[in-house]
């Protein structure tokens, strides 16, 4: 028995008990997930690397059925491209100057109902929350995945702003756009472009915390039918992103079609390589 156990077990207080006993077991299932996801993922990369389940069997100790069946069941390892154990999934709201109100974007919202689902099928608890009008929001904490651009919150200005590849800024005409500073294409959003066509540019990054103590996911679009293509790839090519990132500093950017009576995503493709922070800021 854990001391932990045994500091919960010699509680007297029923209601205390109740409440330990049940934070315990939530905190126990997300550290099950995540060893399951673990475990799985060994023998994934062990089998890539070449290696029969009879072999890795053989070194684990463990039989050749249990191996094969380790691969094939449990969470998905590419479900640690969003978080471990928990996440937090952050949506802006608007102020509607005219009514005088707080609003949130449609589009917004099913980017954030989308990635809460993409976060439970992988066995991931979810939470959700909006960044308020102001812009003010704590990102000093795990599992934070922030579907907010940089002019509608300071706190994500400066997070987007430790970017070394890609920065955000205003072209002389006024419109938001993304430039990539290690090619110099400036990408631009279709709404803002003459003829106008609908097209927008997502972008997609997990970038250092202020604290400096873990990292964030962040999503924007120059408009909102951007994020809701980034929330498509993500769907599509969830176990494709984790294979060349993992959980390591990177962004990209997409580029998205979408109807322009739904705004719904018909094509969501990479415009740029996936930029690993690490080695571009090592050249």
């Amino acid at each position: 028995m854990s001391d932990e156990l045994r500091r919960i077990v010699a509680i007297d207080d029923p209601y205390l008990l109740l409440r330990e006993v049940t934070t315990r077991l939530a905190d126990a299932q997300q550290e099950v997930t995540e060893l399951a996801r673990l475990r799985r993922r060994v023998v994934q990369d062990l089998h890539a690397q070449g290696l029969s389940y009879a072999q890795i069997a053989a070194k684990a100790g463990l039989s050749r059925g249990r191996i094969h069946q380790i691969r094939h069941t449990g969470p998905a390892p590419e479900g640690a491209f969003l978080g471990r154990g928990s996440v937090t999934v952050a949506t802006p709201l608007r102020r509607d100057d005219e009514r005088g109100r707080t609003v949130v974007a449609v589009d917004d919202v099913s980017s954030g109902k989308r990635l809460e689902e993409l976060a439970r099928s992988y066995g991931l608890d979810v939470t959700s929350e909006h960044v308020p009008v102001t812009g003010a929001i704590d990102l000093d904490r795990d599992g934070l995945v922030v579907v907010c651009g940089p002019r509608m919150s300071q706190e994500m200005w400066d997070t987007y702003a430790q970017d070394p590849v890609l920065a955000w800024e205003r072209a002389e005409d006024g419109p938001w756009t993304v430039v990539d500073r290690k090619t110099g294409l400036v990408h631009r959003s279709g709404q803002d472009s003459a003829p106008s066509r609908p097209y927008d540019v997502g972008y997609l990054g997990r970038l250092p915390r202020p604290d400096g103590q873990g990292t964030l996911l962040a999503i924007a679009g120059i408009h909102t039918q951007g994020s809701l293509g980034v929330v498509q790839l993500l769907t599509n090519d969830l176990n494709t992103l984790w294979g060349q990132v993992g959980d390591q500093r990177f962004s990209t950017l997409v580029g998205v079609e979408y109807d322009p009576d739904t705004s719904e995503p018909l094509s969501a493709e990479l415009l740029c390589p996936l930029y690993r922070h690490d080695e571009e800021t090592s050249v």
